[in-house]
């Protein structure tokens, strides 16, 4: 049941007081006309217009009574008598409460007046403005990295982490890297950039070529090809500096002529290498084999488990607050966020639209459960206590249908007794 306090609100000791002032009122009426009934019933003998008033007071009477009645019956049994038809509120509890629900269901939550109501709320606009709140961001920021550790653990604990991982490794295996790198490559070399990688490796291969311990070795291998006598008289130096200059003299003329035949070379090369890669079988099949190799070794998985321990040492350090590096981003990665939902007033549109169409829906599949959630608190409710709230907020208005019963009461029968009058007289 419902306790007293539920229906308590503030002001109902004056509406108490006022309420009980208006009935001692409506009560003295009643009582007035009744004493000049009796009196000017006492005083007709000695003048006839004591009728006019007895016929008034007589009608007044009997219209505050049923008035009296009528309001009583409303709430109780008129003076603790089971009259049938009384008590008219208390006895159709279940039933009121059935035919409110229903009526909440079907003029309050229609879809139409729903969508309306919520057209009028600007949703994108609320979103904007919270994100923009730096504090609310940082707050929310801050929640958010505070679940990220128990998520981490749920998801090993669960065996997620081993499920998505035996996914993403058998997607990865069945990936065909061939086609995948001939167009990428294909791609590559019709923007030209090969061009650049070209001039690239020159450079490298010409820097190299000057490295002192490139020349020892190239030297080293030159002398051992020598004849002896050649080698007397240091001829590997001078065929050394001859190579090398030949050599740094042909990447410099390559580099400089954008038409240099070696580039058209290089380019029939590349491209042969990429036609090849893309439809070869035994170049997909090294490539496939290549991957497999890869995925395969141990120390891929070694770094994969590496890198995730310091994935969660990080997110653990983030919630904790040890580090805010992560937390100071996301807060103003929300904040811009806000920023640009605000400036963006297409994007609140179909943000609005799309909560005006997913509350719809979830009011339009509740309203059946609202409605039954409602009739059951009414039954529940101490009708007592309900009769109690009722009359505190309406009694006041319905003690004065009782002075209006009085009064309309007192004229029509003064109305009815002029006329038995006149028509006596006639």
């Amino acid at each position: 049941m419902t306790s007293t306090s539920t229906f308590q609100i503030p002001g109902d000791a004056a509406r108490a007081a006022d309420l009980r002032r208006v009935k001692r009122q409506a009560t003295l009426v009643l009582s007035g006309t009744l004493a000049l009934f009796v009196v000017a019933k006492l005083l007709l003998h000695l003048h006839p217009a004591f009728g006019f008033v007895a016929a008034f007071a007589e009608a007044a009477t009997i219209g505050g009574l049923a008035d009296w009645y009528a309001v009583v019956a409303l709430f109780r049994h008129p003076l603790g008598l089971p009259i049938p038809h009384t008590a008219i509120i208390p006895s159709n509890q279940q039933r009121i409460a059935d035919k409110l629900g229903e009526f909440i269901e079907l003029h309050f939550l229609e879809a139409a007046p729903v969508q309306a109501k919520l057209r009028e709320i600007d949703f994108g606009a609320f979103i904007a403005d919270w994100l923009r709140d730096r504090k609310r961001s940082d707050d929310l920021a801050s929640f958010a990295l505070s679940l990220l550790p128990e998520a981490v653990s749920a998801t090993e604990s669960s065996g997620l982490a081993a499920f998505i991982s035996r996914r993403v490794m058998g997607q990865l295996q069945a990936i065909d890297l061939a086609p995948l790198a001939g167009s990428t490559l294909h791609a590559f070399v019709a923007q030209g950039r090969h061009k650049g990688l070209l001039d690239d490796l020159l450079r490298i291969v010409h820097r190299t070529l000057n490295e002192p311990e490139t020349l020892a070795i190239l030297r080293e291998r030159i002398r051992a090809e020598l004849p002896t006598l050649l080698r007397l008289y240091r001829a590997d130096k001078f065929v050394l500096n001859r190579i090398v200059a030949s050599a740094g003299a042909f990447f410099e003329e390559v580099r400089n002529d954008p038409k240099h035949p070696f580039r058209g070379e290089f380019d029939r090369m590349l491209l042969a290498f990429v036609d090849r890669v893309g439809n070869d079988p035994a170049t997909a099949g090294w490539i496939a084999g290549l991957k497999r190799d890869l995925l395969a070794r141990p120390e891929l998985a070694d770094l994969l488990r590496n890198i995730w321990a310091n994935v969660q040492n990080f997110l653990a350090r983030s919630a904790s607050g040890e580090s805010q590096v992560l937390r100071n981003h996301l807060a103003g990665m929300l904040a811009r966020a806000g920023e640009l939902l605000a400036a963006d007033a297409e994007l609140r549109g179909e943000i609005n639209g799309g909560m005006v169409t997913m509350l719809g829906r979830i009011v339009a599949e509740q309203k059946s459960g609202v409605s039954t959630f409602i009739s059951d608190q009414v039954k529940s409710w101490d009708m007592s206590q309900l009769i109690s709230l009722i009359e505190l907020n309406i009694g006041r208005d319905l003690q004065y249908i009782r002075f209006n019963g009085t009064l309309i009461g007192g004229l029509a029968g003064l109305a009815l007794y002029t006329a038995e009058v006149l028509l006596r007289l006639l």
